[in-house]
């Protein structure tokens, strides 16, 4: 695992962001005498058999043949628990919108400056992708190239909802300091960071994962949020 720079961004469990888990899937014989997966685990198997298989070189386009074969099941097997391809990204895009927001309002709740909270959810939004190579993938659009358009129009809203709580935390930093253009100054600075973790998280997936997108973030951070 990579290192990560210390902060608040961690839960009260000292975690970051985090990642999709569960056991590795494995075709079961049906004389094997083992218990078949429930349906629940069965689909959080998929996914996370989903996101290693985008963590690898030239894996910008998943197969669910491709996906079928890793897991030692049927394509049909698959569809007994997603209606599409298109299904199983929606249920990647669900994680990373979960685990990102819930501890967006961990960091909202706990931190009173608005600058730090800034700091923070751009910090936050790294890690994550740091921890989650593949995840990244689907966060900046390379996985869902030729994904119905549906994905990369809900992956753009959450980069919207990043936006926009970042102008709310920089404004109440611009109204603590008695600025008279807090709104406008709010809105420039939000778009800037906003534009400077997608761009992390870009360079993160086109260097294959080997440019960390917390690669000198304190510092970076202290010019542009500044």
């Amino acid at each position: 695992m990579t290192n990560r720079p210390d902060d608040d961004t961690l839960d009260s469990d000292g975690e970051a962001a985090g990642v999709l888990a569960a056991d590795p899937i494995e075709a079961t014989p049906a004389d094997s005498g083992r218990k078949r997966p429930k349906p629940g685990e069965r689909r959080a198997q998929i996914l996370q058999t989903l996101a290693g298989m985008l963590e690898q070189p030239g894996a910008e386009r998943v197969t669910t043949a491709a996906l079928a074969a890793r897991l030692g099941v049927s394509e049909a097997a698959l569809y007994r628990h997603f209606a599409s391809k298109a299904q199983m990204f929606e249920g990647l895009i669900e994680f990373i919108e979960s685990s990102v927001f819930t501890l967006i309002n961990q960091i909202t709740e706990r931190e009173p400056s608005g600058l730090q909270q800034a700091c923070k959810v751009v910090t936050l939004v790294l890690q994550f992708g740091e921890k989650n190579p593949g995840m990244t993938r689907v966060m900046v659009g390379d996985a869902l190239v030729f994904e119905h358009d549906r994905l990369g129009a809900r992956m753009n809203q959450f980069f919207d909802r990043i936006e926009s709580q970042l102008r709310q935390s920089l404004r109440v930093a611009g109204d603590d300091a008695g600025s008279l253009t807090a709104s406008a100054d709010a809105n420039a600075r939000a778009s800037v960071l906003t534009a400077f973790a997608v761009g992390r998280l870009q360079r993160y997936a086109r260097s294959g994962f080997k440019r960390l997108p917390t690669e000198h973030l304190e510092a970076a951070l202290g010019l542009i949020a500044a």
